[in-house]
C-alpha cells in the first residue's frame, strides 16, 4: 500500500509542476537530450531509446570525493549492494531488479569484466576505486543482445577518466576518517586514503596514469554482539593502478592502448558471528588491452581487445586439522570484439558485430584442483540492433544475438524495444527482452560440476515513462517482470542441474528531481521489489531522499536519507527457515568547499549521523556514526 501511494504522490506532483511552469516554455528542455552510450554501444540521444539510463556524471563523482564505487551505485534505483556498510574487505554482493551478481554484468569501458575462477565468474568491484572513473552508467534489465551472457537483469558501465586537454595536469587528493562500529566513538584515523592522477594531451598523442592507495582498519568483519570478548579488527589494503595512452591519427582513426593493476589485501573472520585472527586474503587483477576506432561518412567501426587476470588467494583456518588451508584461483578471460554503427540515414542505424571470448579456470585447494587445460570454454557471438526514430517521435530498437558456446552449443536471445515521445518533455517505453547467463567453469567443470547444464533464461516485460519540465522537475518511472528458468542451483552437495521452478520477480522503480529553488536541488528515489523464491538480502522497498545545496558561492552541501525495509532472508545452510531481518535508515551528510576555484578543495562528510544500529547481513558488523576530512589538489 505504501508504494501505491508513493507513486501515486509522485505523479500527482508531476502535474502539478508542470501545470505551474506551462507558462515557462522560453527554457531550452536538455536532460532528454543528454548522451548515453550503454544502450547502443554508440553515443545516442535519451530520447532516441526505449531505456532509462541512470548516470552517475562526473559532476556527482566530483561532489563524492572520499567515498567508493559501491556507495555511489547503492544509491540507484533498483540496486540493493549488500556489504556496502560492513567491513571494507566484507564481499560486495550486487542485486539489480531481484537478481543476483550473476545476472548483472559489469563494463569497464564498455569491455564486460568478469573472475572466471568463481562460482558465478562474477566481478569483485572492490577492485575498483572511484578516483579513476570519469562517469557511470546503469542500464537496467536484460541486455544480452547487445552484451550476451550474464547482462540479464542489468549493465554496469564504469567509465575510467580521460586525458585532460592541457599538455599536462596534475590531481592529487588525501583523505582520512574514522571507521566505528556502533559501539564505538573513537577519533582514531584508520581510514587512510590517497591518489594521484597526472594525464594531458601533447598534439595528438594523449596520456592518463593514476595511482591509488588505501589502507582501512579498526573495525571487526564479524559481529560480537553474541560475544563477551570483543573482535580483533580486520585489515584491508589496496593499491590500484591505471595507465592509459591514446594516439589519434586523424579526424577518422583513433588508438588507445591500456593497463590495469589493482591489488588488495584483508582480513576476514569464519563466518556470521565468529572471530579469526588467522584468516586473510588477496586479489589480483591485471588488465591490458586495446581500443581502435574507425570514423567515416555514415558511421563508426570499433575494435577492441583485452586481456585480463585474476589471482585470488585466502587463508582459512581449519578447526578440524589445526592448520591453515591454502586456497588458489587463477581466472582469464580473452575478449576480442568488433562492431559497427552503420546510419542509413537520420532516422535508420544498424548496430552489427561480432564479440570473442575465451574464459580459464586454474583453482588449487585442499580439496580438489580444476585444471584450465579443461575448465574453460570459448564464445562466438554476432548480433545486430536496427535503430529506427521516426519524425513523428515514434523510436524503436530491435535486435537479436546468435551465442555460441563450446560446451552447450547455440542460444538465440533478443529485444524489441519501441518507445514514443509524446512531447519534447514526456516519453513512453516499453520493452520485450530475453537474456542468459551462461554456466561458469566451476559449474561445468569442478567436482560438482556437470557439462549438460543449460543456460540460465530470463524473459523480461517493462514499461514506464520520463518526463522533464523547463529541466526544473524530472521523474522517470518503470515497471518490470523477470521469469526465470533453469536456474542452476547444488540442491544435494554431489553435482549443478537445472532447477525446474520458474522465479517471477516484478516491481517498480522510480526517481525525482527537483530544481526549482535557486541553490536547492532535491532527489527522491524509491524500488519496489517482490520475488517469489531464492531469497536473499533484497529489501521490498528501498527509498531515498538527498537535499543539495549550492547557493554558497565555492561550496557544495548534501543531506541524504535511506530507508531500507524490512528483509526476508532464508538461511539455507543454517536453521533451513526466513529469517526476518528489520528495517533501518541512515542519514549521511556531505559538504565541500573550493578554497582557490578548480584547484584547492576541501571535503568532509559524516556517514550515520545518527549512529543507527541495525543489520546489514547476519552476523556481521555494520559501520556506525563515521567521519572522513580530505582535501583535493589541481594544477
Amino acid at each position: 500500500m505504501k508504494n501505491k501511494l508513493f507513486h501515486l504522490s509522485v505523479l500527482c506532483v508531476a502535474f502539478t509542476f508542470n501545470a505551474l511552469t506551462a507558462q515557462e516554455n522560453k527554457e531550452k528542455v536538455e536532460q532528454l537530450n543528454e548522451v548515453v552510450v550503454t544502450a547502443t554501444k554508440f553515443a545516442v540521444k535519451k530520447e532516441k531509446i526505449g531505456k532509462i539510463i541512470y548516470q552517475i556524471t562526473p559532476e556527482e563523482i566530483e561532489n563524492s570525493k572520499g567515498k567508493t564505487v559501491v556507495d555511489l551505485l547503492n544509491d540507484i534505483a533498483g540496486i540493493e549492494i549488500n556489504g556496502t556498510n560492513s567491513a571494507e574487505g566484507k564481499n560486495k554482493s550486487i542485486y539489480i531488479r531481484g537478481g543476483r551478481n550473476k545476472q548483472v554484468l559489469v563494463l569497464i569501458d564498455g569491455v564486460p569484466v568478469s573472475d572466471p575462477s568463481g562460482i558465478t565468474a562474477t566481478y569483485d568491484l572492490r577492485l575498483l576505486t572511484l578516483s579513476q572513473i570519469e562517469s557511470i552508467e546503469v542500464m537496467n534489465g536484460a541486455a544480452s543482445t547487445l552484451y550476451g551472457s550474464g547482462a540479464a537483469t542489468g549493465v554496469i558501465n564504469i567509465i575510467l577518466k580521460k586525458a585532460s586537454k592541457k599538455p599536462i595536469a596534475l590531481h592529487y587528493q588525501a583523505s582520512a576518517g574514522t571507521n566505528n562500529s556502533q559501539n564505538d566513538n573513537g577519533i582514531d584515523l584508520l581510514d587512510l586514503n590517497q591518489n594521484v592522477a597526472v594525464n594531458g594531451t601533447l598534439a595528438k598523442f594523449s596520456y592518463i596514469a593514476t595511482l591509488n592507495t588505501s589502507k582501512v582498519n579498526g573495525l571487526s568483519e564479524a559481529s560480537d554482539a553474541n560475544s563477551n570478548v570483543a573482535f580483533e579488527s580486520d585489515e584491508f589494503k589496496a593499491t590500484n593502478s591505471f595507465v592509459r595512452l591514446g594516439y589519434q591519427f586523424n579526424d577518422k582513426v583513433t588508438v588507445q592502448v591500456f593497463s590495469n593493476y589493482d591489488k588488495n589485501t584483508y582480513d576476514y573472520d569464519a563466518g556470521a558471528f565468529t572471530d579469526s585472527d588467522i584468516n586473510n586474503g588477496e586479489n589480483k587483477q591485471f588488465r591490458v588491452g586495446l581500443f581502435t576506432s574507425y570514423k567515416y561518412a555514415k558511421g563508426n567501426l570499433k575494435l577492441t581487445a583485452s586481456y585480463n587476470k585474476n589471482d585470488r588467494m585466502f587463508e582459512s583456518f581449519n578447526g578440524w586439522t589445526n592448520t591453515t588451508d591454502r586456497f588458489e584461483y587463477t581466472g582469464k578471460t580473452y575478449v576480442v570484439e568488433a562492431v559497427n554503427n552503420y546510419k542509413f540515414s537520420n532516422k535508420v542505424q544498424l548496430v552489427a558485430g561480432v564479440n570473442y571470448q575465451e574464459q580459464r579456470n586454474q583453482t588449487n585447494t585442499p580439496y580438489g584442483n580444476i585444471d584450465d587445460n579443461l575448465a574453460n570454454y570459448t564464445t562466438v557471438d554476432p548480433y545486430a540492433s536496427l535503430l529506427f526514430n521516426a519524425s513523428s517521435g515514434f523510436n524503436i530498437n530491435a535486435g537479436v544475438r546468435l551465442n555460441n558456446h563450446s560446451e552447450y552449443g547455440n542460444h538465440v536471445v533478443y529485444n524489441i524495444n519501441p518507445s514514443y515521445n509524446v512531447t519534447d518533455k514526456f516519453r513512453v517505453i516499453s520493452s520485450y527482452s530475453t537474456a542468459f547467463i551462461a554456466p561458469s567453469t566451476y559449474q561445468l567443470f569442478s567436482q560438482f560440476g556437470n557439462v549438460d547444464l543449460n543456460p540460465e533464461e530470463t524473459t523480461t516485460i517493462e514499461t514506464g515513462f520520463e518526463y522533464v519540465a523547463q529541466n526544473k522537475f524530472g521523474i522517470n518511472s518503470v515497471f518490470f517482470y523477470r521469469e526465470e528458468d533453469n536456474a542452476i542451483i547444488l540442491p544435494d552437495f554431489v553435482t549443478y542441474v537445472n532447477a525446474s521452478e520458474t522465479i517471477n520477480v516484478k516491481g517498480v522503480e522510480t526517481e525525482v528531481k527537483i530544481d526549482a529553488l535557486k541553490g536547492v536541488i532535491f532527489r527522491l528515489g524509491h524500488t519496489y521489489v517482490y520475488k517469489s523464491a531464492d531469497l536473499d538480502y533484497i529489501p521490498e522497498n528501498k527509498f531515498s531522499a538527498v537535499v543539495e545545496f549550492n547557493a554558497i558561492k565555492n561550496a557544495y552541501i548534501s543531506l541524504k536519507y535511506k530507508n531500507t525495509s524490512k528483509r526476508t532472508y532464508f538461511d539455507q545452510w543454517g536453521t533451513g527457515e526466513n529469517i526476518n531481518i528489520n528495517a533501518y535508515s541512515l542519514v549521511d551528510l556531505y559538504g565541500s568547499y573550493h578554497i582557490i576555484k578548480n584547484k584547492v578543495s576541501v571535503f568532509l562528510q559524516i556517514n550515520n549521523l545518527f549512529n543507527e544500529d541495525y543489520t546489514e547481513t547476519i552476523g556481521y558488523t555494520t559501520r556506525g556514526r563515521n567521519f572522513k576530512l580530505g582535501l583535493d589538489f589541481k594544477f
